[in-house]
C-alpha cells in the first residue's frame, strides 16, 4: 500500500509543480527527464530502486498527463474564446439565478471534454438536466476575465464561459429521461421537500448540510458560520460522508463487511454525485471507498495511502483542480487530523486516567487543533482571517451538526412517505439548528473572536506560531510543559499584535483608506475614534466588499462604525452592504432620497432596521462631526439618472479636505461646483471609477486636487478612461489607482 502512496504523491506533486511553477512549454521535456531519471533509477541497489522508480515515473506522468490534458481538453475551449455564433449545449445541472438571467453548466456539443457555463435567461430556470439548449453566445475564456486570472472555473473542469446574445433561445427534451440524472434529480427533490418541511434559514441549512446547496442562506447566517469558524459544517466534505456511514451501520452492524460494503459503496457514489461532486466530498467518498474495499481484498486500510490515493484520482480526472481552495482546505484538514490529531491527544490526555469529560473536550480539541495546522496558512492566504473561537465552536456544534445531518436526513426521506411524518422526525433537527445558527451568532459577536490580515503585523505572527512549536517539538525532552510554555508565548504574542494593529490604522488625526473592492467603491474614515464608510461595494464577484470594510473596521478596534454613507444604489457602490451590517454595527445609515428601479434602495433600508441602524435621509447640506474632523454631505442635485442623483462627502481636517463624488457626471459636477462653496482640497476621490463623462476640467479647476485616487477594478467599461486620465495629467493631480496599487492609505497630522 506504501507503494501506492508514494507514485500517487509524486504524481500529486508534479501535478502542483505543472501548475503554479512550471512554463507549459516545459512540461514534455521535463517529463521525459523524469522519466529517463526513473529508468536509471534500475541500477541502484535494493529499496531506493524502487522508491526512485514509483517517484520518477509518478512525476513523469503527472507533468506529460498535466501538458496533455491542457492540450485535448482546455485548449480546443479557450480557442473558441473571443468567437460568436449558434452554439447547442446540454445541461449538466438546474440552472441558478443571477443578476441577469440564470446561468448553468453545460457540454458544448462538439466538445465531448471540458464544460462550460452559460449565461442565459430566466427561463433556463425551468429546464431539468440532460435537456438541450441551442442559442446564440459569444465565448470567452474562463480562466481570464479581462485582467484578472481566475481559478474558480478552471478547478472545476470549466474553460469557458457562453454568453446569450439576443432573445431567441431553442429548448429540446435532450436525455432528461436517463438515469445518469437521477442524483441531480433527487438533490432537487430533496431541497423541495426541505423548503415544505422548515422554514428560513432553518431550511437553508439543511438544504445546505444535505445537498450542498447554501444559496438559500441569509447573509446574516453566512457570516456568523464564518466568523464563528462553522462553515465547514455546511461544506460537504468526509464529516457528511461519516455521518452517513454511520446510519449505514446502523442498519448492518458493524461485523457484516460485505453487506456494509455492498450497501455503502452504491450509497456513497450517489451520494458524491448527488452533493455536486465537490473536492472535498469526491476525498472522503474515494477514502471511504478504500476502507471498505481493503478488507475484501485482504489488505490493511492505510491512511496515508487512501489520502495520496484520492488526491491522485481526482488530479486525474482534472488536473487544474489543484488549485481548487475546496480541495487544499479538505485535504489539508484531512492531513492534519491523520497524523497530527492522534499526536495532540496523546500529549493532552498524558499516561493518567482520565475522566468521561475531560476525555471528550481533549478529543475535540486535538482534532480541532490538528485539522487547524495546516488550513489555517491557507484561510490566511485566501480569507485573510484567522478564527481563534473555532475550537470553542466545534465543541459546541459538531455533535449537534451530525444529529442535525442524520435525523434531518431521515425526516426528508420519510416525508417522501408521509409529509406529517417527516414533519414530526423534523422537529428535533429545526431546534437543533436554531441552535447552531443562535450559538454562532454569540460567537461571532465575541471581540476578537477572529484576527484578520489586514492587520500587517499578524503574517509574521503566524511565522513566529509555527516556528515556535516546531522548535519546542525538536526540543527535549519531550515534556508536555514546553507545550505549555509555547502556549502561552504564542497567546501573549498574539495579544501584542492584535494591539498594535488598531494604532497602525489609526495613528493619525485622519486616517482615509480607499478600499481596494475591485470595480466598485468604499472609503473608510478614522479621525479622533470615531469611523465613517462612505459606500461599500464591487461589481467583481470574487471581491467581498461588505467583508473588506468589516476585516479593516475589525483590525482598527472599531465597536460601531458611526457612519454609513452611500452616494447612490448602484449594485458596485451598496453590495456589500448586507454582509457589512451582518458583522459590524452601524450607528447612522445616510442615504440620498432618490428613486431606484432596481430596488437597491429597499434591500439596504430593509437590512438596515433589521440591524437596528437608524436612517438618515440628505435632502440639505449637512454637517457631521467625525472624531477631530468634520464631514459635509451634499445632497444630490435635480439632474436625471441614476448615477448623477448622487451624494457627494466633503472631509475636512484642518486645512485638509478630501472630496468624494460617488459617480456623478460633468452636469452634476457643475450643479454641485455652483451650488455649493467647495475648498481647495489636497484629495479627490475620483468620480465613476474614472470613466470620460465624470472629473470635468471646470470640477478640476474649482477644487485643484492634488492627489486623485481612482476606485477601480477588472472591468468591460474601459475605466479609468484615457479622457479622465488626461484631464487630471494636464491639472497636474498626482494619480493612485486601487487596481495597481491596492488599498490606498491617506494619513494625515
Amino acid at each position: 500500500m506504501r507503494r501506492l502512496a508514494a507514485f500517487s504523491a509524486s504524481f500529486a506533486l508534479g501535478i502542483y509543480l505543472a501548475q503554479y511553477l512550471l512554463p507549459a512549454e516545459h512540461l514534455l521535456p521535463l517529463a521525459a527527464g523524469c522519466f529517463a531519471a526513473a529508468c536509471l533509477a534500475l541500477l541502484l541497489p535494493g529499496l531506493w530502486r524502487k522508491r526512485a522508480l514509483l517517484i520518477g515515473t509518478g512525476l513523469a506522468l503527472a507533468l506529460g498527463w498535466n501538458w496533455l490534458y491542457g492540450y485535448a481538453v482546455r485548449d480546443p475551449l479557450v480557442g473558441l474564446s473571443g468567437r460568436s455564433g449558434t452554439a447547442s449545449m446540454t445541461l449538466l445541472e438546474y440552472a441558478v439565478p443571477t443578476d441577469y438571467g440564470a446561468k448553468v453548466t453545460v457540454k458544448l456539443e462538439g466538445y465531448p471534454l471540458g464544460k462550460v457555463v452559460y449565461y442565459g435567461g430566466e427561463d433556463l430556470l425551468d429546464l431539468r438536466p440532460g435537456q438541450t439548449v441551442t442559442a446564440q453566445v459569444k465565448f470567452q475564456d474562463a480562466a481570464r476575465l479581462r485582467e484578472d486570472t481566475i481559478t474558480n472555473f478552471t478547478s472545476q473542469g470549466v474553460f469557458l464561459l457562453a454568453y446569450q446574445r439576443g432573445e431567441d433561445a431553442v429548448y429540446g427534451e435532450g436525455s432528461a429521461g436517463s438515469p445518469r440524472w437521477w442524483p441531480a434529480r433527487a438533490a432537487r427533490a430533496m431541497q423541495d421537500h426541505v423548503a415544505e418541511l422548515f422554514d428560513g434559514d432553518e431550511a437553508a441549512f439543511l438544504s445546505a448540510i444535505l445537498t450542498g446547496d447554501t444559496s438559500g442562506l441569509s447573509e446574516e447566517a453566512r457570516s456568523d458560520l464564518s466568523e464563528a469558524g462553522l462553515s465547514h459544517i455546511l461544506a460537504v466534505s468526509g464529516m457528511h460522508c461519516g455521518f452517513l456511514m454511520t446510519l449505514i451501520l446502523l442498519v448492518t452492524g458493524r461485523h457484516r463487511r460485505r453487506l456494509l460494503a455492498a450497501l455503502a459503496l452504491p450509497i456513497l457514489v450517489f451520494y458524491t454525485i448527488l452533493t455536486g461532486a465537490s473536492p472535498s466530498v469526491v476525498r472522503a467518498c474515494i477514502m471511504v471507498l478504500f476502507v471498505l474495499a481493503a478488507p475484501l481484498f485482504q489488505r490493511d486500510s492505510d491512511p496515508p495511502t487512501t489520502l495520496s490515493a484520492a488526491l491522485f484520482l481526482i488530479l486525474l480526472a482534472n488536473p487544474f483542480a489543484a488549485a481548487s481552495i475546496s480541495l487544499q482546505l479538505s485535504f489539508g484538514a484531512m492531513a492534519g487530523l491523520l497524523w497530527l490529531t492522534p499526536r495532540i491527544q496523546d500529549l493532552l490526555l498524558g499516561e493518567k486516567s482520565r475522566g468521561k469529560v475531560y476525555r471528550l473536550l481533549a478529543s475535540s480539541l486535538s482534532a480541532t487543533v490538528g485539522a487547524m495546522v495546516f488550513t489555517v496558512p491557507l484561510c490566511a492566504v485566501y480569507f485573510g482571517s484567522l478564527v481563534l473561537i473555532s475550537p470553542v465552536s466545534n465543541l459546541l456544534c459538531l455533535t449537534a451538526s451530525s444529529a442535525v445531518f442524520m435525523l434531518g436526513l431521515l425526516a426528508v426521506l420519510a416525508s417522501f412517505l408521509w409529509l406529517p411524518l417527516g414533519a414530526v422526525i423534523g422537529f428535533l433537527p429545526a431546534l437543533l439548528t436554531k441552535y447552531i445558527l443562535w450559538t454562532s451568532g454569540v460567537l461571532a459577536s465575541l471581540p476578537y473572536h477572529a484576527v484578520y490580515l489586514t492587520n500587517p503585523y499578524l503574517k509574521y505572527w503566524l511565522v513566529f506560531l509555527y516556528g515556535l512549536f516546531a522548535a519546542a517539538y525538536f526540543l527535549r525532552p519531550r515534556a508536555r510543559r514546553k507545550y505549555a510554555v509555547a502556549t502561552v508565548l504564542a497567546a501573549m504574542s498574539l495579544a501584542v499584535t492584535v494591539w498594535l494593529g488598531a494604532p497602525h490604522y489609526t495613528r493619525s488625526g485622519l486616517d482615509a483608506y480607499v478600499l481596494d473592492v475591485g470595480q466598485g467603491e468604499s472609503v473608510l474614515l478614522s479621525s479622533g475614534g470615531q469611523f465613517a464608510l462612505v459606500d461599500c461595494g464591487s461589481r467583481n464577484s470574487w471581491y467581498d466588499a461588505g467583508g473588506i470594510a468589516a476585516d479593516h473596521l475589525a483590525t482598527m478596534g472599531c465597536g460601531t462604525l458611526d457612519y454609513l454613507i452611500l452616494t447612490h444604489y448602484d449594485y458596485d457602490h451598496v453590495s456589500g452592504v448586507t454582509e457589512l451590517l451582518a458583522r459590524t454595527r452601524v450607528g447612522t445609515l445616510l442615504l440620498p432620497d432618490v428613486a431606484d428601479d432596481a430596488g437597491m434602495r429597499l434591500q439596504v433600508e430593509l437590512a438596515a432596521r433589521d440591524h437596528g441602524a437608524d436612517i438618515r435621509y440628505v435632502r440639505a447640506e449637512t454637517s457631521l462631526p467625525l472624531g477631530r474632523s468634520s464631514l459635509t454631505i451634499y445632497p444630490p442635485g435635480d439632474v436625471k439618472g441614476d448615477n448623477e442623483q448622487c451624494l457627494a462627502i466633503l472631509c475636512t481636517y484642518g486645512d485638509y479636505d478630501l472630496l468624494i463624488t460617488g459617480d456623478m457626471n460633468m452636469a452634476a459636477e457643475r450643479q454641485l461646483i455652483a451650488e455649493y462653496n467647495l475648498p481647495d482640497i489636497e484629495v479627490l476621490v475620483v468620480g465613476h471609477h474614472g470613466s470620460k463623462s465624470s472629473t470635468s476640467e471646470e470640477l478640476l479647476e474649482a477644487v485643484t486636487p492634488e492627489v486623485g485616487i481612482i476606485s477601480v477594478g477588472d472591468n468591460s467599461y474601459g475605466h479609468p478612461t484615457e479622457d479622465a486620465l488626461r484631464r487630471l495629467v494636464l491639472a497636474d493631480v498626482d494619480i493612485c489607482r486601487t487596481d495597481k496599487q491596492g488599498t490606498v492609505h491617506l494619513s494625515v497630522n
